[in-house]
């Protein structure tokens, strides 16, 4: 019973869902045969949300859905809305609870991915490079640590050309890391009794002030409506300036400064036999070897496909033949996702794309075979290493969030919800539990220089996300529309939350030094507070349009 409350057994319950899943979807599709009703020729011209609340029944919903309109298609692998009103359109609970599982999934998958593979990567390629600490503290480990964040962006903007979702996931996620995640902070080191270490003053005004100024600069733009390609990199290039004033402020101060280790090993096949664990060993029995070796068998499905694709040279996770298979079968895979983005390709392309895929494979796969050690990790010539695993993490999250993204839009055309809010609430959260975990246990655990860095990376972390997720979703949107200008989103709702970050900033810039730069309990509930005041402001204009996904139905 003990192992099913312990990390593994959380990720054990994610695999037997990824599973389940894997099986139950390619089925959705022919699991009804309702009878095909002669839809009306206007509804091509609504909204996909507005087509699922005007039909009233689900076999109608379905029999449009199948019908193959442009209205409604998928923007991801998977047709969600096939699944909820034709697979599971006699139970729409079971159809909520089927979507609900797989959200689940696809957090981890994409939380997973960014900080067992993509962290690695950066990690390694830090120390390639000789990067300064404090370079790499506000560049790569900012990356590793925005990277759901930034692919749920980038790909927000790219699949629908809009970018709602993405501003919205930015934006939330931004506020619930300087809101709830510092506010916890500060109640939870206050709360327990111990004299608490002042915060840097100079390193904090610093980021709140330039994050107010990213934050100004962002709000012209969407003051504005539209923005270029030259105002979009200018907006991005604010990073620039952050990273040349941090690195600044570290030269003056002549301090030395360490990468934080991760506090949260998450990765799904750390294996308990090669963790060196200082605890007593426990008996082996054949019984638990048997369970162990299920469990394993378990695991494959969230962790083989990744693992056969993504070059990884970490010490601890060294496998030669893992070595070997993922760089001979990633061009592979390169392929065949290039195949399935472009969409109709001639079978003569078709081979043409797999053999270059597959002589790449080849070649790679011979050199890895020949220039590796069977029980330790290449020393020299790492730099081609972590590049492929840098490159193939970032195709892994890619994908992870643009299906996120197709998921949560699918969720607010059945709930009658706008993706906007999903993205302010959902997709925020799920992106954001990981830093108010490991930020939380820092500041605990870290002693003085825990809650430094805790606090800082309450804020570092988001200028990150808006200036180079957002920033860079914008570079690619205004240059896909190059030489019109791009059209941002102006929903009032994107206004409303910048409102609300900028209270949340300045209550905490003006709080904090009345305090003498310790962060209590003053601080937390005030943070906490204004985050709960915008939630209920959004709750309520929600319930003024949300309707269920199942009043469409006749039941």
């Amino acid at each position: 019973m003990d192992f099913l409350l312990s990390r593994k057994g959380s990720v054990l319950f994610l695999n037997i869902l990824f599973f389940f899943l894997l099986l139950l979807f390619p089925l959705a599709a022919h699991l009804h045969s309702p009878s095909r009703r002669a839809l009306r020729l206007h509804l091509k011209e609504k909204s996909c949300k507005d087509l699922l609340h005007e039909i009233k029944d689900h076999e109608s919903i379905c029999a449009y859905l199948k019908s193959r309109q442009q209205v409604c298609t998928p923007e991801g692998f998977i047709d969600y809305l096939q699944i909820f009103y034709c697979a599971c359109g006699g139970s729409p609970f079971l159809g909520c609870i089927l979507l609900a599982l797989w959200l689940l999934v696809l957090f981890y998958l994409l939380g997973n991915t960014a900080s067992v593979y993509f962290c690695s990567s950066l990690e390694g390629l830090s120390a390639v490079l000789r990067l300064p600490p404090t370079i790499a503290g506000v560049t790569l480990l900012s990356l590793g640590n925005g990277a759901p964040d930034v692919f749920s962006s980038v790909v927000s903007f790219a699949g629908s050309g809009v970018g709602d979702v993405g501003i919205s996931s930015v934006l939330g996620g931004a506020f619930f890391v300087t809101s709830v995640v510092a506010g916890v902070i500060a109640i939870t080191i206050d709360s327990r009794g111990f004299p608490i270490a002042a915060v840097d003053r100079s390193s904090f005004i610093r980021d709140l002030c330039f994050f107010l100024l990213v934050l100004v600069s962002l709000l012209a733009i969407l003051i504005v409506g539209q923005v270029s390609i030259w105002g979009a990199m200018a907006f991005t290039s604010l990073y620039i300036a952050y990273v040349v004033l941090a690195w600044t402020g570290h030269f003056c101060k002549q301090k030395t400064s360490e990468l934080a280790v991760p506090i949260l090993d998450t990765s799904a096949e750390e294996d308990d036999e090669e963790t060196g664990s200082s605890q007593p060993p426990k008996a082996n029995s054949p019984v638990s070897s048997q369970v162990r070796r299920l469990l394993r068998l378990l695991e494959l499905p969230l962790y083989l496909p990744r693992r056969l694709t993504i070059p990884d040279v970490s010490e601890e996770r060294w496998s030669k033949p893992y070595a070997v298979a993922s760089v001979t079968l990633a061009p592979l895979f390169m392929s065949a996702l290039w195949k399935s983005q472009r969409g109709d390709v001639s079978s003569e392309e078709t081979v043409l794309i797999y053999l270059v895929g597959g002589l790449a494979g080849i070649v790679l796969g011979i050199l890895a075979m020949e220039t590796t050690g069977k029980d330790s990790p290449p020393k020299k010539c790492l730099f081609p290493w972590l590049a492929g695993g840098f490159l193939m993490s970032v195709v892994w999250s890619y994908m992870i969030a643009g299906e996120l993204v197709a998921l949560l839009v699918a969720i607010g055309d059945i709930a009658g919800i706008s993706p906007l809010v999903l993205g302010f609430t959902v997709l925020a959260w799920g992106n954001s539990l990981g830093d108010l975990i490991a930020n939380v246990a820092l500041a605990i655990n870290g002693g003085r220089d825990g809650i430094q860095i805790a606090i800082s990376g309450c804020y570092a972390g988001p200028i990150f996300n808006t200036l180079v997720g957002l920033g860079l979703s914008l570079v690619l949107a205004s240059g896909a529309s190059h030489p019109s200008p791009f059209v941002v989103p102006q929903d009032p709702a994107i206004f409303e939350t910048i409102g609300f970050l900028i209270g949340g900033l300045l209550w905490a810039l003006v709080i904090l030094p009345r305090r003498g730069m310790k962060p209590d309990r003053v601080l937390g509930v005030g943070l906490v507070a204004i985050y709960l005041t915008f939630l209920c402001s959004r709750l309520f204009e929600c319930l003024k349009i949300v309707r269920l996904g199942i009043t469409p139905f006749n039941v």
